[in-house]
């Protein structure tokens, strides 16, 4: 079975110049064919204020209004996927830009939930695995804004992780898949205050555990579930780490477990901090 890597980028490292060229000169040198997957979520937000267009998160996720989906389209499937497409065209990578209406590629329903109106936010129903595989076949390097469509005519705004995690399980069934998740940090970390506290591995017992005591931050919830979620589903490695260091370790999700605690996870990582921070 042919290996294919899936990076979905997102942070701070998408919006600084400099980091992200760094990131797309190494992704381009990636051998293995490869999909990219990118956010842009402070970019927008920096639109929509300036249009005086309202924002909430909710949990991490952003409340989609009909204005508001106008500026995450413009913004994450013009402004930033084009910028991506044309600055890996320029490192000789063949890279074309899509969201997930294009080919009919990823297929959403609108969020539906008891108390919360997520306005035009979609969840993600289908993936086209073959569709992807004949624009790799055809030695395109697909790019992905994180918005999809619900077969009706209307665009949807999905979360990137997901997005990555789902494209993830379905092409696990035709390629080897690694997905890896790249932000501004070093990996999941104990102390968002020092990069080094890196947690080298986790396993779904020892990351429930380590919720339930809070060990980590809320903000990397979300993004982890969707990392055991592909785990769980067929993809064969995972992995959370710096978007300047692709090739070190970062935090690596095992199907082996360890015991995790708060005190030996501070040993393993050479930690002896008296206080939780938040990452």
């Amino acid at each position: 079975m042919k290996k294919l890597k899936i990076l979905k980028i997102g942070g701070n490292a998408i919006d600084n110049p400099i980091l992200l060229n760094k990131f797309l000169k190494d992704f381009t040198d990636i051998k293995d064919p490869k999909i990219l997957i990118h956010g842009g979520g402070k970019l927008a937000t920096d639109l929509a204020n300036k249009l005086n267009i309202p924002q909430t998160l909710i949990e991490g996720r952003r409340i989609t209004d009909s204005k508001t989906l106008d500026v995450a389209v413009m913004v994450y499937s013009g402004l930033i996927n084009k910028n991506i497409v044309a600055k890996l065209q320029a490192f000789d990578c063949n890279a074309m830009g899509f969201c997930g209406a294009d080919g009919n590629l990823v297929k959403s329903k609108k969020r539906i939930h008891e108390t919360i109106d997520f306005g035009q936010v979609g969840d993600i129903k289908e993936v086209k695995e073959i569709q992807f595989k004949k624009i790799i076949e055809q030695g395109f390097v697909p790019v992905l804004s994180a918005i999809t469509h619900d077969g009706n005519g209307n665009l949807l705004n999905t979360n990137a992780d997901t997005m990555a995690s789902k494209i993830a399980i379905a092409m696990s069934s035709i390629y080897e898949v690694e997905l890896i998740y790249c932000f501004e940090k070093n990996g999941v970390l104990l102390d968002v205050n020092d990069d080094n506290s890196i947690i080298n591995s986790i396993h779904k017992k020892d990351y429930e555990q380590m919720k339930e005591e809070k060990i980590i931050f809320e903000g990397m919830i979300p993004k982890l579930d969707n990392a055991f979620d592909a785990l769980e589903n067929g993809v064969k490695n995972v992995k959370i780490c710096n978007a300047q260091n692709l090739n070190d370790y970062g935090t690596k999700l095992v199907e082996s477990r360890f015991i995790a605690t708060k005190h030996n996870l501070r040993q393993k990582n050479g930690l002896h901090q008296k206080n939780d921070s938040p990452q």
